[in-house]
């Protein structure tokens, strides 16, 4: 009986956890309902990935109402990959919280910083799951205000500043995503994804489902970072809480990849958007300009993890360079890259959470010989770093040759060419911190350091382990990421 209902139980332990955050007021009893409702997330979203690769697709009627009346939440491949993705990062970060938030977040706020925290996780987890179009932007909404509110919960003062540019640019690309589904409903009476791909090929070629196409791309673009509709990250990243630019970094840009691939692929599986609209080729352009301009700005950051934020952006445009190819290699590239990023990502802010805690900040130029005092912490982001680049043996090696192999596939040489140049700029800025860290000395009259406690160190080691275990062995996520891939171009039975 409760197997039946773990697609509502996935959405509803994060949801009534976070009141239940809120009235305690605690805390320590906060972060541990975080912990053990993180934990128990992922422990739901495993079991669903096995069912599905089991079963097929499952579809979970809210109120057993059918659709395309009722609310449903369908999970197939593409979407069971992402919650396990979504919660595994969750069930990470939780533990590693505890101290980081206390360095970083006034004590008076612990409480609410995890009642944002399970808020931002059912958000993520709600956008995931469900196979309804306007469900998906109430769950947009839910996860991005709780945003916000993490990202400003630091003690910095930028913080606020950021967190009012990322509500202001995230209520613009909500916006445009919600007029693009009112124009849809308006053509199909219809707000059920899997009903939607049936009824808009009939009206495909008007102008107002032209219109809803063009409010779509820009919102979800706007919400993915996509550049140049990315303003938005590196202030978010830089300025927020440590353990906030770990969790979004890995997980919302992520999940908006996901929505990007649902909608476009799924939504619009039979109305031939890419036959009338040379909208791979743009996204192919904006990807490649991505690429570049990303790790370009990042090697001349002085704050690393702001020169980190700009790196996600280059490898936003990794994943959508993916998606543009429109074959199964490169839909399943993009979506191995999206895995994958999440934890050398996740792995490199954690180490910088750790950083911060010691010295306060990840400015470069404090972290000076903090390789030798710092041996572990350092170490995770070194191999972290060597993933980010693509060097073999590591996640980012298994992603950056899938893309390539997908490229060669279609013939587009001048692309794998340039994944490969633009690979080698990301050595650039993470040798800028190798160097400062190893082989310059510390001042004088610094504190001595050392690594961060043990509820840090485990958390930064079990993503920097995965990000080598699934780059010597990365033969499972690339079968899941093929599955989800024919999946996404067969469209929805």
């Amino acid at each position: 009986m409760i197997a039946t209902q773990l697609p509502a139980i996935q959405v509803a332990l994060p949801l009534l956890a976070a009141p239940l955050v809120l009235i305690l007021r605690n805390g320590a009893l906060a972060w541990s309902v975080a912990v053990a409702v993180s934990w128990l997330s992922f422990a739901v979203a495993l079991a669903l990935l096995l069912r599905v690769l089991d079963g097929g697709t499952i579809v979970y009627l809210l109120g057993d109402w059918a659709a395309p009346w009722g609310i449903e939440y369908r999970i197939d491949e593409v979407n069971a990959f992402v919650l396990v993705i979504v919660t595994s990062v969750a069930a990470v970060v939780a533990p590693y919280a505890r101290r980081s938030v206390e360095a970083e977040v006034s004590s008076d706020r612990h409480y609410l910083f995890y009642t944002g925290f399970l808020l931002c996780l059912c958000g993520l987890l709600g956008i995931a799951i469900t196979g309804d179009v306007f469900n998906l932007f109430v769950f947009l909404e839910i996860s991005s205000l709780s945003s916000y509110l993490l990202i400003g919960l630091s003690r910095d003062r930028r913080a606020l500043t950021a967190a009012f540019r990322y509500l202001i640019l995230g209520t613009v690309g909500a916006t445009f995503y919600v007029i693009g589904i009112g124009l849809m409903y308006m053509m199909t009476g219809s707000l059920n994804m899997a009903d939607l791909a049936t009824r808009l090929p009939a009206v495909a070629d008007t102008t107002t489902i032209h219109a809803a196409l063009a409010f779509l791309t820009i919102g979800l673009a706007l919400k993915a970072a996509i550049f140049p509709l990315h303003l938005w990250l590196p202030n978010a990243y830089a300025h927020a809480p440590s353990v906030v630019t770990a969790f979004l970094a890995a997980t919302a840009t992520k999940v908006s990849i996901y929505v990007f691939l649902r909608i476009f692929l799924t939504v619009f599986s039979g109305a031939s958007i890419f036959e009338s609209f040379p909208l791979a080729d743009l996204l192919i352009v904006v990807a490649v300009l991505g690429m570049f301009t990303g790790s370009l700005v990042a090697i001349y950051q002085s704050d690393v993890k702001r020169a980190l934020a700009f790196s996600s952006v280059a490898q936003i445009g990794y994943m959508i360079l993916g998606i543009s190819l429109l074959s199964t290699a490169g839909v399943a590239a993009g979506i191995v890259h999206l895995f994958n990023h999440a934890l050398m990502k996740c792995a490199l802010f954690l180490a910088l959470g750790a950083v911060a805690l010691r010295i306060g900040s990840a400015r470069l130029d404090q972290m000076a010989g903090i390789g030798r005092e710092m041996p572990w912490t350092m170490a995770a982001f070194t191999v972290a770093g060597l993933s980010l680049i693509g060097v073999p043996a590591t996640v980012g090696f298994v992603s950056k040759w899938a893309l390539v192999m997908a490229t060669l596939e279609k013939d587009h040489v001048l692309l794998a060419v340039l994944i490969l140049l633009s690979s080698l700029l990301a050595v650039i800025y993470v040798w800028r911190v190798v160097e400062v860290a190893y082989f310059r000395d510390r001042p004088d009259d610094a504190a001595t350091l050392s690594d961060p406690p043990t509820s840090m160190l485990v958390p930064l080691w079990i993503m920097t382990g995965a990000a080598v275990y699934f780059g010597l062995d990365g033969t499972r996520v690339l079968d899941v990421a093929t599955a989800a891939a024919t999946r996404l171009l067969e469209g929805w039975p």
